[in-house]
């Protein structure tokens, strides 16, 4: 009879154990998309711990590059709170931007189109906008948070850190409609919709956002959408800080587009990784560089802002002869024939600077309607920094976001900083204030 209890007993053991492991087909499905969203997490929760989701929204007027400095404030951010509870990113789809001056459609590109999400992963949990509502199960989002600036700005003239809930002062783009649902445009996708929205008025490091959103969002809140998240500022945790370091160089480029523009250099460039002494370890985590081991390939690059810079930045914007002038100098001194030029300058003046620079082999990725199609405006903007950042001298445009994120991904690769932090001065300045300096920084 002992030997028939314990029996009994085992296969009661195995039924409890299969309840509790056995899902269905759909909630499998849905779990895997869930844990595609990273594979590093830092703390352990218990399985009361939902996970939760941090949505955000940028102002429409923002560029692509500044785009990506805001993406580590909210993923630093997310790692805070996921010191707290699991919280998964997610990710804004991207769409028509002021610079992105081609004719064809460019809405709802997901961040895989340009970024490398797995090496994003490992240092967030992080996920597509169409995953997040198929895991959500509901085109709806929880709270909307909307920052924007305090109306009477700051107190005695001085800045200090605070965070309260205001009456908005702007027209937000959100509206109730007759259900008392909240409406935006998301990106394109109309079924959407916020539960409740409040605007709040804040002057705040990222890092100060944290207790706000565990006090005011309950655990019966799942999703939280910051609208305007470039409110927030880095603070203490901008350029010199390990944080800002760290998500940064988890912002690896597409693989697709970095072999385009591996492609170009060995094509046009004479320049690979391994004799320009730049190979990527597979994870950037492992992936430590002395300044000045790059080498660089055997080529300068440039990259010259006009446009809207010739009338907002006038000052530190070159004509195109004394643009000319400078990367000749440039050429002549570290013994280069050849440069590498990406512009959003028009034809006219591009044919202009090939012929101020004769003698010297002009290069560049052209945006062929081909590529265009196949890479986007903003494809092509990657595989152009990609190019730039590889080149054995780089010179940029002051106060250019497209110049800044080429010297962080120079200092990640290792280039000497005398390569790396160069622009051009403006017309009839053979000197000028050139770009901080700064260090990668390892946590």
């Amino acid at each position: 009879m002992a030997d028939v209890a314990h029996c009994w007993g085992f296969l009661l053991l195995v039924a409890i154990i299969l309840t509790f492991t056995c899902k269905t087909v759909g909630e499998d499905d849905l779990d895997d998309l869930a844990f595609q969203a990273g594979n590093q997490q830092n703390v352990q929760f218990g399985p009361a711990k939902k996970m939760r989701y941090l949505l955000y929204s940028i102002n429409p007027g923002e560029g692509f590059n500044l785009r990506r400095d805001v993406y580590m404030r909210v993923a630093n951010l997310v790692k805070l709170l996921n010191e707290k509870e699991p919280f998964t990113l997610v990710l804004p789809p991207w769409g028509r931007l002021y610079h992105w001056k081609s004719n064809i459609r460019q809405l709802q590109l997901p961040w895989s189109h340009f970024f490398d999400i797995d090496s994003l992963a490992r240092h967030v949990p992080v996920m597509e906008f169409e995953d997040f509502l198929k895991v959500n199960r509901k085109p709806e989002i929880d709270i909307i948070y909307y920052l924007q600036r305090f109306k009477e700005g700051w107190r005695d003239g001085k800045w200090e850190e605070r965070i309260e809930f205001r009456d908005c002062i702007d027209d937000t783009g959100f509206k109730k409609d007759k259900d008392g649902r909240w409406r935006w445009w998301f990106w394109g996708y109309e079924q959407v919709y916020g539960k409740k929205f409040s605007c709040v008025s804040l002057q705040l490091e990222y890092k100060g956002l944290v207790p706000f959103l565990m006090k005011n969002a309950d655990s019966t809140v799942q999703s939280i959408f910051l609208g305007r998240a470039e409110k927030l500022t880095h603070g203490s945790h901008s350029e010199w800080s390990k944080e800002w370091w760290t998500a940064r160089r988890s912002m690896r480029f597409a693989k697709r587009l970095r072999d385009v523009g591996d492609k170009f250099r060995l094509e046009n460039l004479n320049s690979t990784d391994e004799t320009d002494q730049t190979v990527l370890d597979p994870d950037w985590r492992t992936m430590r560089r002395e300044r000045g081991t790059a080498v660089g390939g055997p080529y300068m690059a440039v990259h010259l802002r006009r446009l809207d810079y010739k009338y907002a930045h006038k000052e530190n914007v070159p004509s195109i002869p004394h643009a000319a002038k400078q990367i000749k100098k440039a050429l002549k001194k570290n013994k280069l024939d050849v440069v590498y030029i990406s512009t959003d300058a028009p034809d006219d003046e591009l044919d202009e600077l090939r012929r101020e620079l004769k003698g010297v082999t002009v290069t560049r990725f052209e945006r062929t309607k081909e590529a265009l199609n196949e890479y986007k405006d903003g494809g092509i903007a990657i595989i152009e920094q990609w190019i730039c950042a590889h080149a054995r001298y780089f010179m940029g445009t002051a106060y250019s976001t497209f110049s800044f994120r080429l010297h962080e991904e120079r200092e990640i690769l290792g280039f000497s900083p005398e390569s790396t932090y160069n622009c051009f001065c403006g017309t009839g300045k053979d000197t000028c204030d050139q770009p901080s300096k700064w260090i990668t920084k390892y946590e």
